[in-house]
């Protein structure tokens, strides 16, 4: 069966994201439905894969990831509002593929992601 998975890099302090909130959506038009949240562990990762087994399905999905929060939380100075709040992955699944692992690189002021393995 398949499975959907993710993890964060913090860039700026070369650790990883750890305690960052994460929620999944799928996405229906203008629609959007949770489907999981969890919260990265010490290793920047969800303890359980976000999407697996009937859940896995072929479609459009929205992970939301809280860094405004987590740089916040770093100590980390940006003014009166942070540039990367909350950060929006959106993205398709191909359900016949066995495994997507969207990873999440970030910044204070930038971020990138990729389909890994």
């Amino acid at each position: 069966m398949g499975r959907l998975t993710t993890h964060v890099l913090d860039a700026a302090h070369g650790c990883p994201g750890s305690s960052i909130r994460v929620a999944l959506y799928r996405v229906d038009g203008d629609q959007l439905e949770k489907v999981a949240e969890a919260v990265t562990n010490s290793d920047g990762r969800c303890d359980a894969p976000l999407l697996q087994g009937d859940d896995y399905q072929s479609g459009v999905y929205q992970l939301q990831f809280q860094a405004g929060e987590y740089f916040h939380g770093k100590g980390v100075k940006s003014g009166k509002q942070a540039f990367l709040d909350e950060v929006v992955l959106r993205f398709g699944i191909d359900a016949g593929q066995d495994h997507y692992h969207v990873p999440l690189l970030i910044s204070p002021y930038s971020y990138s992601t990729y389909r890994g393995s």
